[in-house]
């Protein structure tokens, strides 16, 4: 027979709640001083070393108010010129870490990435919005530095994909078949620039760029 004893179950409990401790300010560290004076024997006065001490915890509580008030302040200069930085990148083109391409009229796209060194070979995989097998693009011979293989909005098959949101991979080896180390590379004109917890996002198409992510901002040619 299973019993209770191990883990009961306790109801109606008369037990009060936790308390909520109180933070003293500086404020109330000089009344506290001030009573304390107001309130000593005459006859008996507060010893002069710990008074001077107490003093001293005041100063040292009085300047690391004023550090933390400088610090707010600081934290909310630099979140007003992000988010100003942020909202003048409207209409900029921009170019950031990011893998996804969106097709259109099944035009071409191009997949951009930077290789770490040279490959010889260089694979790149296109999958659709619910991380399908789209189609391959190999290439060979790519050197170090920024590259683009276009996609030419067909499937495996030579078919049309239909028109949304692709990501992309990017696969590459050097001539021992060791793994060269790739990054895709988002290019895009901001749309639109939200804010998530104080943070600035920059919106293009179905990209969602962290402005510390952009490596690079023009003037969109028209």
């Amino acid at each position: 027979m299973i019993t209770s004893e191990l883990n009961p179950v306790i109801t109606g409990s008369t037990e009060p709640a936790a308390s909520q401790t109180s933070v003293l300010g500086k404020d109330d560290f000089l009344n506290l001083l001030i009573t304390q004076l107001q309130n000593q024997d005459p006859l008996n006065p507060t010893d002069s070393t710990e008074f001077t001490a107490q003093l001293a915890q005041f100063s040292s509580l009085e300047q690391l108010s004023n550090v933390n008030e400088n610090l707010e302040q600081l934290q909310n200069y630099q979140t007003a010129a992000n988010n100003s930085q942020a909202v003048s990148l409207l209409g900029k083109e921009i170019t950031a870490n990011g893998n996804s391409l969106k097709l259109s009229d099944g035009e071409p796209i191009d997949c951009d990435f930077n290789l770490s060194r040279d490959a010889a070979t260089v694979v790149v995989n296109i999958y659709d919005s619910t991380a399908g097998f789209v189609k391959a693009i190999e290439s060979e011979g790519l050197s170090a530095g920024r590259h683009t293989l276009v996609w030419d909005g067909t499937d495996r098959n030579g078919n049309p994909a239909s028109d949304g949101s692709y990501t992309f991979e990017i696969l590459a080896a050097d001539a021992n078949g060791q793994k060269v180390k790739a990054t895709a590379i988002f290019t895009g004109t901001v749309d639109t620039v939200t804010f998530e917890n104080n943070t600035p996002f920059l919106i293009s198409g179905d990209q969602k760029v962290a402005v510390g992510d952009v490596i690079q901002v023009a003037t969109p040619v028209n």
